[in-house]
């Protein structure tokens, strides 16, 4: 199983003392994206930062697990994305919440999951179905990996691997049911199908063929 660590990304902050949709638009049209960073410890203090950063950072692999280290008042801070306001139609950033984080308090995060090799029921005429694209974990901030990748090579039909059969990082723990099932090789119901129809049409075609013979 592959897991990938996480990196921090540096983003400068200036201290924003205007507030209101008007000072805001205008932030905008500076290049200036409005935020704020607020947590234990720190009352919510109004920010602008810069939206390429912020944007180039949450399309990354990390997505919005992507940890920042934020400036404020010659102290960096831990933060995460605590919510994102996009415009609907041009998705332009309108608005960041940053949250502050600790490498000794855990927080809940979704991670992108992936499979790789070709399983042994696949091979046999199985397919393969993956019934998650993310895993709940709980960890602290610099534990979460960017992707878990599961190798199916080893997976029969029929066979599957829940909760419980996945090898985390030490720390890092799933909060989904232990019980619940993440990916299985199943029956392709598709190809039998498939066979059935074609089985179907032979059997029609020997009965025309039948129908049209000229007896002597």
């Amino acid at each position: 199983m592959l897991f990938r660590s996480m990196e921090t990304t540096m983003l400068q902050a200036e201290v924003r003392t205007t507030s209101g949709k008007g000072p805001a638009r205008r932030l905008r049209m500076e290049g200036k994206l409005p935020a704020v960073i607020y947590g234990p410890g720190l009352d919510p203090v109004p920010l602008t930062v810069d939206p390429v950063t912020v944007r180039k950072t949450l399309s990354g692999d990390r997505g919005r697990n992507s940890l920042f280290t934020i400036p404020v008042s010659g102290t960096d801070h831990l933060a995460m994305v605590k919510d994102l306001v996009v415009e609907p139609v041009s998705r332009e950033l309108i608005h960041v919440d940053f949250y502050l984080v600790s490498t000794d308090r855990p927080v809940s995060a979704n991670v992108l999951l992936s499979t790789s090799g070709r399983a042994v029921g696949v091979v046999k005429g199985g397919k393969l179905t993956v019934s998650r694209r993310t895993l709940k974990i709980r960890c602290t901030p610099d534990k979460i990996p960017s992707i878990i990748n599961i190798d199916v090579t080893n997976l029969d039909l029929f066979e599957t691997i829940t909760v419980k059969d996945l090898d985390l990082p030490e720390g890092v723990v799933c909060t989904l049911k232990p019980e619940q099932t993440i990916v299985a090789v199943l029956e392709n119901k598709r190809i039998e199908v498939e066979e059935e129809d074609a089985t179907a049409a032979d059997r029609k075609s020997t009965r025309l063929n039948s129908s049209h013979c000229v007896h002597l």
